[in-house]
């Protein structure tokens, strides 16, 4: 039945009726209020899981760097030191910091343009996040792709991707790179619900399936493909469904603890059963990219309500005060700290050398043989 009425922004409350049991050893067990799962020809995780204080630490670390690191992109970009497009992560941090907790370097990750926070996740630095938004020549890319064309080849990350869509193939050949060589090892490919249409998708579905891929389609639904609502660009709403004959999984991606458990689900059903669809339910809280403002198609008041009720760093924020495993004073001590780094990298990026002008036809061809099926070519052209 096609969803009508939004209610998005008044369900799962930042200050959840979690039960929360601190044992002797310092396991932490949450017992999630509510369900954060709903599964799709699956049955899904129990609503449990089991942290520590340090991985609560770690995770209110990590997602307040990708906040902050966003935070500063806006104010570069508005006083035009960043150029170009720029979509920003705010919000949306529990995904990231979720499957990382999970997932390994030599597992696969590819996402689209909204890519900062990934990259960071997959261990990047801010000093080469923004030296590649500068086009400075020790950014990620070389200072030569931008903010939509992040790239990190000793984390297994394929970047961003500027085609809306286009990466999940390319993921799903990942996917096929990891069921050939047997090395247990899976492929994340990202899209949000703005690309959730897109025919392609389903065309990576069904090779996916035929083959048994160890791949996780991931659908980051924050609401809105661009200024559009998910209500009135897709008949069908729920998108961990819309594999059909793929199993899905729908998680509450404002709670880093449900994303922790949901992929560590999935990651176990895809190297065991094949693909599995998760849906990350999310919420942007910029606009589509520097040049929408994010008001003219929602209200300012349903973005202060989810900012208020689910914010994922204040949920965990949240989990460490309300059961004493840490002050308010060592959360402060950490932004503080994050805020300083953070602006140092800026400052260091921003004298940071350009590409020389040679470099401009470097990695575009190359003298080295390539191989397809077993099929070599040698005359490869090189411009020096």
């Amino acid at each position: 039945m096609r969803q009508t009425k939004r209610t998005f922004a008044t369900e799962a409350p930042t200050k959840p009726k979690d039960k929360v049991t601190v044992q002797k050893d310092g396991t932490i067990k949450v017992e999630f209020g509510g369900n954060p799962f709903k599964g799709h020809r699956l049955e899904p995780p129990k609503p449990q899981t089991t942290t520590s204080r340090d991985e609560l630490m770690k995770y209110f670390t990590q997602m307040s760097e990708m906040r902050r690191v966003e935070v500063a992109c806006q104010t570069l970009y508005q006083s035009k030191l960043i150029r170009g497009f720029l979509h920003l992560y705010n919000g949306q941090e529990a995904i990231v910091a979720g499957y990382e907790s999970i997932c390994t370097k030599e597992d696969h990750v590819i996402t689209a343009y909204r890519e900062h926070a990934h990259y960071l996740g997959r261990g990047g630095t801010a000093y080469e996040t923004f030296c590649e938004l500068f086009g400075k020549a020790p950014g990620c890319s070389s200072g030569k792709g931008g903010s939509m064309h992040f790239y990190k080849k000793d984390a297994n990350f394929h970047g961003g991707n500027g085609i809306v869509g286009a990466q999940v193939p390319v993921g799903t050949g990942a996917a096929f790179a990891c069921k050939y060589f047997d090395n247990k090892k899976v492929c994340l490919a990202f899209y949000g619900d703005g690309a959730a249409n897109q025919g392609q998708i389903f065309e990576a579905y069904n090779m996916a399936m035929l083959w048994k891929l160890p791949m996780i389609f991931v659908c980051e639904n924050n609401k809105y493909g661009m200024g559009t609502s998910v209500e009135r660009s897709s008949y069908v709403t729920d998108y961990y469904t819309r594999g059909d004959y793929v199993p899905g999984l729908k998680i509450d991606a404002m709670n880093v603890l449900a994303v922790k458990e949901g992929v560590k689900f999935a990651r176990d059903w895809a190297v065991n059963k094949g693909p599995i669809v998760l849906e990350m339910e999310t919420y942007r809280y910029m606009g589509h990219s520097m040049s929408d403002p994010g008001l003219s198609y929602r209200t300012r008041a349903e973005v202060d309500a989810v900012k208020a009720e689910r914010d994922p760093i204040e949920k965990v924020r949240f989990y460490l005060l309300e059961n004493k495993l840490a002050t308010e004073d060592e959360l402060v001590a950490i932004e503080k700290q994050i805020r300083k780094d953070v602006d140092e990298a800026v400052k260091k990026a921003q004298e940071a050398p350009f590409p020389e002008e040679r470099q401009l036809y470097n990695d575009v061809f190359t003298d080295k043989p390539y191989y397809v099926r077993a099929i070599e070519w040698q005359d490869s052209v090189v411009i020096n």
